[in-house]
């Protein structure tokens, strides 16, 4: 049909002319006319061109190399640190003929390199597993190889991960399953802070191998001085005991105790006898009031979050036996009490005496709360999902409660419309189904005199319940709950500046700071630079400056060694400079030399559950060649089909184009005009 219509068009055109041309020009004009015509037409019913293309991807093998300061504690530990990693750079390289191989390493986490220090502090396998599930999630993992001593301290059990894997791991057996002859303190448990004047317990468990007969004597040391001390006799060789000790906190501060257990002779690991601890003695305990009207599961969930810090103390009270007087109290609570109960007009007197900071927890009666409206009436629900508001700025929070508040099931709350006063700010919004709205589930109030806060939703209990289904501990939901506990309760800093940090981090955490400035109308502000001078116990410095958030300042100076460091901030505002001065201290981890007796059943296990097998380091080229010989990991290929319409090919509209301009010249050449 196209060429019909540019054959018909060129004909009419080129039949007849006022003025005689040359044959062959006048048949160049024709073919010129009829193909610029018929290509026209053919472009108009926009046909499509397929085009199909394959690639192959080349199956992944991870080498995941277990990183941990127990590798490098037995016999081999000369092996490992200078020729395990050349022969497995040399492994890596046989099999990627057939495979792509990718070398990691892993400790508390996983990391993208394949350098060795053999320092980590923490071995978490399964955490190991996790990550190289979703970091290469799509991808056509074809196996694992997994070089580890089968000890893990942290996490949960590696087997539990295996579930959904659906390719095989393959285990190198590292270090050595004999048990030596060795005695230690395998933990010590006792409270992260007392109070002055108190007497707090210190619980220390001892362990001892092929020890059978022996005594020794466990003594605990504060700053270098003994304090107490129990005599120890070995009863057998799978010797475990429990001894308790009560310590006075007579001073504030951080405390540094050590629990040492003497070295015999036979002991073949002289670095697992000490056991560092650090305790927090602080002043007074905060106190809070909770007040309930009928018993319902938040009241002991919250009771138990904020105790899980032991700078607060949460007393319960009834609606039917209310507190005597508030002034003792850093905090009220009132979990559902109706404006129209009894009590409710005494406590709001006494809230308004006393400038007392509120929790209230209620879906429908804000009596407490007057800095949210609704419209409508009250007795309709729906199940709202928590949202974060990204704007919150009141207090800082983690990005692991961050990232879990979208995970936490719906709660309920009153459907309406609500209005929300200037000068309050959500924390947690509600969705609704797909649509995210400004209607609030936690919400701050501040009118300078004083602070209150708003859970207008039921269901918070279960909140705590995902928490530890899906974490197994509370950590999350107890940061939510104590960080707005400690917005709330804290005293007023009228200071212009302020830095807010950890006391105690174990040595495998990041030191963070944050950091607030304020104008002389007590306004956030963050154009000045901040400073940080760190100091540790040699009197050796190191110097920071703070990063700018929004509206306020975060330093993180990595990771620090074991240790006690003082540190001076400062800031220069309105030509006045500001500083702030604290202490912080690095506790030191020593789970790494608790048991150095690899665990190779457990590598074994993974293999077997996963269709892999356990090898040695000297089996590496079986390993290689199992690998290579293995018909079951297949190389995925690619089909890549593409459609796309002609008038899409530029060169084509080049070729009319040119076609066009051909036809005009000869026609100016030839006298047609």
């Amino acid at each position: 049909m196209c060429l019909l219509v540019g054959a018909g068009l060129a004909f009419l055109l080129y039949q007849k002319s006022n003025k005689e041309i040359a044959k062959n020009i006048r048949y160049l004009l024709f073919a010129l006319r009829f193909s610029c015509i018929s290509f026209l037409c053919f472009f108009l019913l926009n046909p499509l061109l397929k085009n199909t293309s394959t690639y192959t991807e080349k199956p992944i093998v991870v080498i995941a190399l277990d990183n941990s300061a127990s590798i490098a504690k037995n016999k081999d530990s000369v092996f490992y640190k200078n020729n395990f990693l050349k022969e497995i750079h040399a492994f890596s390289e046989a099999i990627s003929q057939k495979y792509e191989p990718l070398i990691v390493h892993f400790d508390a986490e996983l990391k993208n390199n394949d350098s060795l220090t053999f320092l980590g502090k923490e071995t978490n396998i399964s955490n190991a597993f996790a990550d190289i599930k979703n970091n290469f999630e799509g991808k056509n993992i074809g196996a694992v190889v997994l070089a580890s001593d089968g000890l893990y301290n942290s996490g949960s059990n590696p087997l539990q991960e295996m579930q959904e894997l659906n390719y095989p791991i393959y285990t190198i057996a590292l270090g050595d399953t004999t048990i030596q002859k060795d005695a230690l303190i395998k933990n010590a448990n006792h409270n992260q802070t007392a109070y002055i004047g108190n007497r707090f317990p210190v619980e220390i468990q001892v362990q001892a191998a092929s020890l059978q007969g022996k005594e020794a004597t466990l003594s605990i040391y504060e700053e270098g001085k003994k304090i107490n001390e129990q005599n120890i006799r070995y009863s057998s060789d799978t010797y475990t005991g429990i001894f308790n000790f009560l310590l006075e906190a007579d001073k504030p501060g951080i405390r540094h105790y050590q629990a040492v257990l003497s070295l015999l002779s036979e002991e073949q690991i002289k670095t697992n006898n000490t056991y560092p601890f650090l305790v927090d003695v602080i002043d007074k305990r905060e106190k809070i009031a909770l007040l309930y009207e009928a018993p319902h599961p938040d009241v002991a969930t919250l009771k138990q979050a904020i105790e899980n810090n032991q700078s607060y103390e949460v007393v319960l009270f009834s609606t039917d036996n209310p507190p005597p007087s508030l002034k003792p109290y850093s905090l009220l609570m009132l979990h559902y009490i109706s404006k129209n109960n009894p009590i409710a007009k005494q406590i709001q007197n006494e809230m308004a005496l006393n400038k007392i900071p509120v929790w209230q927890f209620s879906k429908n009666d804000f009596w407490a709360f007057p800095s949210l409206q609704y419209s409508g009436t009250n007795n309709r629900y729906t199940d709202a999902e928590p949202i974060i508001n990204k704007g919150f700025s009141l207090f800082s929070i983690s990005n692991e409660l961050k990232n879990y508040i979208k995970e936490m099931p719906a709660v309920s709350c009153m459907l309406s419309s609500f209005k929300v006063s200037n000068g309050a700010v959500a924390l947690i919004n509600q969705q609704i189904g797909q649509v995210q709205t400004e209607n609030p589930i936690l919400l701050f109030a501040d009118n300078s005199i004083q602070k209150t806060a708003l859970f207008c939703a039921d269901g918070l209990w279960r909140w705590k319940l995902r928490d530890f289904s899906e974490h197994e501990n509370n950590d999350i939901f107890n940061e939510l709950i104590q960080k707005t506990v400690q917005y709330l309760s804290i005293k007023a800093d009228k200071s212009f500046f302020r830095i807010f940090t950890k006391k105690i981090r174990n040595e495998n955490e990041s030191v963070e700071f944050d950091a607030e400035a304020f104008n002389p109308s007590y306004e956030l502000i963050n154009e000045p630079d901040v400073s940080m001078l760190i100091t540790n116990e040699a009197n050796k410095q190191f110097t920071y400056t703070f990063s700018k958030t929004s509206n306020a300042y975060r330093l993180n100076v990595g990771i620090f060694p074991a240790g006690s460091y003082s540190y001076t901030a400062q800031v220069k505002i309105n030509n006045e400079v500001h500083q702030q001065k604290g202490e912080f201290t690095i506790k030191p981890l020593m789970v790494e030399f608790m048991s150095l007796a690899a665990n190779h059943s457990l590598l074994y296990s993974i293999s077997k559950k996963t269709g892999g097998e356990l090898f040695y380091p000297s089996q590496l080229n079986q390993l290689q060649q199992k690998l290579l010989d293995n018909n079951s990991i297949k190389t995925l290929i690619h089909e890549q089909k593409q459609v796309n319409g002609f008038i899409n090919i530029r060169w084509l509209f080049g070729l009319l184009l040119v076609l066009l301009s051909v036809e005009w010249f000869a026609r100016k050449y030839s006298g047609l005009y």
